[in-house]
């Protein structure tokens, strides 16, 4: 039965609370947080930095994040933890977004800044937007609403502010409903190219016979694939490039001296871009077939061209005129695309010799990740009865998914054993992990560009040793997320907390702190946290100290330096933050160092860990190679054969498999011919051997 907004409103009033203390601030940045999450997780946003400010002189912001684009994204909350749904009228969005520009313009033309008290949030915002000053291509305003908006408005006009141009976007408690219940869990794109360019886009079919899914061979000029970059950034990005984009982060040279000195040879240079779509709209033009609207676009292979193209128009004023690009469109229907869609991207980029951990959605880390989720019980919390399981969100929308097809008692068992507050994603999961490990300053830098670094460091190590990632780095992760979760409601409780900078001063303080531990060989006891689901009384006190110095320390940036989110992400916040663990030793409770571990502990812990996930990554290889029969081996190695992909040893192997089940392969034979089904796979041999 599908859900009414008021109903979803009720149940999104529910996650707030649980997720917030009482206070209406706490449920205020909850609810601003929650959204920018959703947000960031699809795709619209690279970041989030939460900042609330009101004036008496109608001005008002609730967040921002300056992106790699060249842009501004502004926020502005309406939320007033309502009882009940309510309509949000047209004059109430206009002022909202008034509020808003009237910041923004105060900010870039009238100084507002030197009104400002120099360690709060608004002041760095308030100054970095004055310092870059022309050099802010575009802003994106957001209001974001915890009530529906009036069916009587459907879209807003970009427009300019100042001399910037800008746009506006509601984010309303239906669009939210509509998003997270859509296939998929993202807005799906929707381009008409006559209403935004005025005519259709020039295409070759490329589908033969009625049972071949339809592909298309496109021309589309450099000047419009740079232009709905402009206007849907990374949205237009298949995750997996995504990551790979944040992960690589800089312009490509050679595609940038192709535009700047040899554009009308771009076409010849180039190798083009790779696309999908759910739908897609043609029509006989004067020139033949156009391509008029295409619904959930997608690059899959290409995202570096189309940036490079957008930001050397841009930073470079480089003319695109006359610069084509070729595209390969696939039309892969909703059912398939959650499938498809991930492994075209990862076939079409594996030509460019791109480290498959760039790739990282499918990659076998998150599997088992997902894998121990579903099988491991935490231990009940004091006082409680039940023990409960943390769900990991592998692919987006997992946690809405397990529920959707269950009874209302079936639903409320789910819940129990999964709380909500217990589901974390593969964003959290890199933030988790990122700041005990010596990386704050990714985690600062935006949740995208953090779990690009995760899933970089992690699939060089998964190369290594996959046994590592074992039911021991399991539980240290759920510890860790306690922790980290604990602080995020600490910082928001503190007397010198001004409403600003909370993820900073988070990140920092649990790096300072793992810094301090390992300056002693020490440790923190996670098993502890685990086993007990929740953070000690020392542990508290000392996340409590370590986040006053913390923020007495970020909110003082070097010299030249105005806002202190920026100083956050540079290596000189780190570096001068550890040379301050001195004083942490002083400051902090005895009970807290006593009940640090030693590094020989946890090395021992990893060790036995590691030696169990090896036997248990045997069985389960042998377990895969058992499902197929003896006969079935023996096609796929004759297939094998004929293409000249075995090695002596393989081909032994594969003997032994082809007598299945009169011969049993060993845990270590089964690793090898698991590896075989991979190779054979990547030559078109699938697993019946046709």
């Amino acid at each position: 039965m599908e859900t009414t907004t008021a109903e979803f409103f009720h149940d999104f009033r529910q996650e707030l609370l649980a997720g917030a203390e009482a206070s209406s601030s706490f449920q205020l940045s909850e609810f601003v947080e929650t959204i920018a999450n959703e947000l960031i997780e699809t795709g619209f946003l690279e970041g989030f930095e939460l900042c609330h400010y009101r004036a008496q002189r109608g001005m008002r912001v609730d967040g921002y994040w300056f992106n790699d684009e060249g842009a501004l994204d502004l926020f502005i909350a309406d939320f007033d933890c309502r009882d009940n749904l309510e309509s949000l009228t047209k004059t109430e969005v206009d002022g909202a977004f008034k509020r808003l520009s009237n910041f923004f313009e105060a900010s870039k033309k009238k100084e507002l800044f030197r009104d400002l008290e120099e360690t709060a949030p608004e002041y760095g915002l308030s100054r970095q937007v004055y310092d870059r000053g022309r050099s802010i291509s575009k802003v994106n305003f957001f209001l974001i609403s915890e009530r529906a908006l009036s069916g009587r408005i459907s879209s807003l006009e970009d427009d300019v502010v100042g001399d910037t141009k800008a746009s506006y976007h509601i984010w309303d408690i239906s669009r939210l409903q509509r998003q997270r219940s859509s296939r998929g869990h993202k807005e799906i794109l929707d381009i008409n190219f006559p209403d935004l360019y005025g005519s259709g886009i020039s295409c070759l079919p490329a589908h033969l016979g009625s049972d071949a899914y339809q592909s298309y061979l496109i021309v589309i000029p450099a000047v419009i694939l740079s232009s709905l970059y402009e206007r849907y950034g990374a949205r237009l990005l298949e995750q997996n490039v995504r990551c790979f984009l944040q992960a690589r982060g800089n312009v490509n040279k050679g595609i940038r001296a192709t535009i700047m000195n040899e554009p009308r040879m771009f076409f010849a240079y180039n190798n083009g871009i790779t696309a999908t779509a759910q739908e897609v709209e043609v029509r006989k033009g004067e020139q033949g077939l156009e391509i008029v609207r295409i619904k959930d676009f997608q690059i899959v292979n290409g995202g570096q061209t189309t940036a490079s193209l957008f930001h050397t128009n841009r930073k470079d004023k480089a003319s695109l005129e006359g610069i084509f690009v070729q595209m390969k469109l696939s039309v892969i229907d909703s059912e398939k695309s959650e499938e498809v869609v991930p492994r075209i991207s990862e076939y079409a980029n594996t030509q460019n010799r791109v480290n498959a951990a760039d790739f990282f959605s499918n990659h076998p880390f998150h599997i088992r990740m997902e894998e121990f989720s579903r099988r491991i019980w935490a231990p009940a919390q004091q006082g409680a009865q039940r023990e409960t399981k943390w769900f990991y969100e592998r692919a987006r929308g997992q946690y809405a998914d397990a529920q959707s097809k269950l009874t209302p008692s079936e639903k409320k068992r789910f819940q129990a054993e999964n709380p909500k507050p217990q589901m974390f994603t593969k964003t959290d999961l890199a933030k988790f992990e990122n700041v005990w490990d010596e990386n704050p300053r990714f985690v600062n830098l935006g949740a995208q560009k953090n779990f690009a670094q995760y899933a970089k460091r992690i699939g060089g190590e998964w190369e290594k040793s996959s046994e590592a990632f074992s039911e021991f780095y399991y539980k240290r992760a759920i510890a860790r997320a306690i922790i980290f979760r604990k602080t995020e409601k600490l910082v928001s409780a503190q007397p010198w907390y001004n409403g600003g900078y909370r993820a900073n001063v988070v990140a920092y303080t649990l790096a300072l702190l793992g810094y301090y531990a390992s300056q002693k060989n020490k440790s923190i006891d996670f098993l502890r946290v685990w086993n007990s689901q929740s953070v000690s009384p020392d542990l508290e006190r000392a996340l409590e100290i370590t986040s006053e110095l913390v923020h007495d320390d970020i909110i003082q940036p070097q010299q030249g330096i105005s806002n202190v989110t920026e100083w956050c992400k540079k290596d000189g916040c780190w570096q001068r933050l550890k040379g301050r663990s001195i004083e942490l030793d002083e400051a902090l409770p005895q009970k807290f160092k006593d009940n640090l571990v030693s590094n020989d502990v946890v090395r021992n812990e990893k060790k036995e860990a590691k030696k169990v996930q090896k036997i248990d990554d045997g069985i389960e290889a042998q377990r895969k190679v058992l499902e197929i029969s003896g006969p079935q081996w023996h096609i796929i190695m004759q297939k094998c054969d004929q293409k000249g992909i075995l090695t002596e040893k393989e081909a032994g192997i594969m003997k032994l498999a082809s007598r299945i089940p009169h011969k049993i392969p060993t845990e270590k034979q089964s690793a090898v011919l698991i590896e075989v089904l991979q190779k054979a796979k990547m030559e078109g041999i699938s697993l019946n051997g046709q």
